[in-house]
């Protein structure tokens, strides 16, 4: 186990880059503020350096909101700021860790590290994805998509991730899932909430006319919990761990 002290100090830390990259991304981003105490703790209990970009984000922010929210990169927020009620979880809560150190956890299949309005789930992979049902490779970031129900392998490790984030890849990503006039309903939810479809993104409905569903606001707990649920009846598979929040 290494001391906090020894995860922070380190020679070449990522955020001062990583604002950086902030600054020159057209990506609209909002760099929420960060709780130092709640940062500690969450880095000491990941044990990963603040010279990584994952580090970097628990330490230096309280997220990352993308797109005017519509993809939500958890770090560690204060809770009396913006992870209060209705606002944006942290990364800690958001994986269900241990309120105090406990060199024993593990993240149960990856760590879960954003999600997105629709429900969608990007995770690292942990050390053994195959076991967990995931594809990629161990660190692999994987998205599990609300749309086809199933997980996803991006390609790519989490800092190769977010300059695929920065350097506008989400316009691609998620082509055939913006309707006109999601903007404002986007703008409309807090950082706990998602949207529900009816029908829901993946039926042959909402596939043939996106813009056509209805959506209503929901706890983003209740709409990952909807995820997980209809995997289980649609084909018996359990996708595994979503999200706690």
């Amino acid at each position: 186990m290494r001391e906090i002290d020894e995860l922070i100090d380190v020679e070449d830390p990522a955020w001062p880059l990583l604002l950086q990259e902030l600054s020159d991304t057209d990506v609209p981003v909002e760099v929420l503020p960060v709780d130092a105490a709640a940062a500690r703790a969450c880095l000491g209990q990941l044990q990963v350096s603040a010279r990584s970009n994952l580090g970097g984000i628990v330490l230096g922010c309280g997220g990352l909101l993308v797109d005017g929210g519509w993809l939500r990169i958890y770090g560690s927020p204060g809770a009396a700021g913006p992870g209060g009620p209705g606002g944006l979880p942290g990364l800690a809560e958001v994986n269900a860790m241990p309120a105090s150190f406990d060199p024993a956890w593990r993240p149960e299949a990856g760590l879960v590290v954003a999600h997105d309005v629709l429900g969608g789930v990007f995770a690292l992979n942990g050390s053994d994805p195959r076991r967990s049902g995931r594809p990629g490779g161990p660190g692999e970031v994987v998205y599990f998509a609300p749309d086809s129900l199933g997980w996803e392998a991006l390609g790519a490790g989490h800092s190769a991730w977010l300059s695929w984030i920065l350097a506008g890849g989400l316009r691609e990503f998620y082509e055939g899932l913006r309707w006109d006039g999601g903007h404002d309903e986007v703008a409309a939810l807090n950082g706990r909430q998602g949207l529900s479809f009816f029908p829901p993104l993946w039926s042959a409905e909402a596939r043939r006319d996106l813009s056509a569903t209805s959506r209503r606001a929901v706890p983003m707990a209740e709409l990952l919990g909807l995820g997980r649920e209809s995997c289980l009846r649609l084909d018996g598979t359990d996708p595994g761990f979503l999200g706690a929040a």
